[in-house]
């Protein structure tokens, strides 16, 4: 088989888990659109209910890192990694645990997933999430700037991947990564997102500020979230703290298409079949 052919093979093999990043990324913003229009757009019974804006950004912060938690120990997180976030995904492929055509198919959904989410939002809800103050769920600096802003997305994003890296190198820590990894995402909604809209995500914030055509300031968060993460990959590489895999949850019962562990089923099933056949 030509290098050529075989790498169009790994592509075409690997495509289910690129449409589930697709598909996590997606759901993530239908639920950051939702929940956000429930509590911030004027005429929502629950926005007059809840009048405390810090309260409902607290909430809105609840919500996504539930729903982190959520997809990343659901079967379809397990499935891909669950990074949802082209950040991430280079800092695995820094590190060379991601192919860089995994990483390539990867980024590519997660654009595509972001997106598509945003705009089944809109469909749904309207005027409702596409005007102020919910305003599509851009991400945008806060009153203290860019500067502030680009600074708290660096700090966020570093703290966020080290401790993916750390607890996912950690045998008897890595069960705990998306738990640890949602209540980071609710933290920094509640308490960072003033500063910067807390995103992360490339992805992310292309998803809203596409539709929306609102590129000011864009370049932060594609910039600062990749620094950030990268940085933290540099830190735990030359601290000789990087092993394992890829994914945010692995287990034995989903195949990986970054370090080829196959589901234990099929590997019994195949071992099986071998013993069979041997006279």
């Amino acid at each position: 088989m030509s290098p050529h052919r075989s790498i169009a093979w790994q592509v075409v093999d690997h495509v289910p888990e690129y449409l589930i990043e697709a598909l996590c990324l997606g759901l993530f913003m239908v639920s950051a659109g939702v929940f956000t229009t429930l509590l911030e757009y004027p005429a929502s019974g629950l926005r007059a209910w809840i009048v405390n804006a810090d309260l409902r950004r607290a909430l809105v912060g609840i919500a996504m890192g539930l729903t982190c938690m959520a997809l990343i120990y659901s079967p379809w997180g397990r499935r891909s990694g669950a990074h949802m976030n082209p950040a991430v995904t280079l800092s695995f492929w820094r590190l060379g645990r991601v192919r860089g055509i995994d990483a390539a198919g990867y980024v590519v959904a997660q654009f595509s997933g972001g997106l598509l989410g945003v705009l089944l939002v809109k469909r749904l809800l309207g005027e409702a999430f596409s005007a102020a103050p919910v305003s599509w769920v851009a991400t945008v600096p806060g009153t203290h700037g860019v500067v502030v802003a680009f600074l708290a997305e660096l700090g966020i994003s570093f703290g966020m991947m080290l401790t993916v890296l750390s607890l996912s190198n950690s045998r008897r820590y890595a069960p705990l990564t998306g738990i640890a990894a949602g209540t980071l995402v609710a933290v920094y909604i509640a308490l960072e997102a003033p500063l910067s809209g807390m995103s992360m995500n490339p992805a992310r914030s292309f998803a809203s500020a596409a539709p929306a055509r609102h590129w000011q300031a864009l370049w932060i968060y594609f910039i600062a979230p990749c620094l950030g993460m990268l940085a933290a990959a540099q830190w735990q590489q030359s601290r000789r703290r990087v092993s394992g895999c890829a994914k945010l949850m692995h287990t034995s019962h989903e195949r990986c298409i970054h370090c080829g562990q196959l589901p234990e089923r099929a590997t019994y099933a195949r071992s099986e079949t071998r013993l069979g056949s041997t006279p």
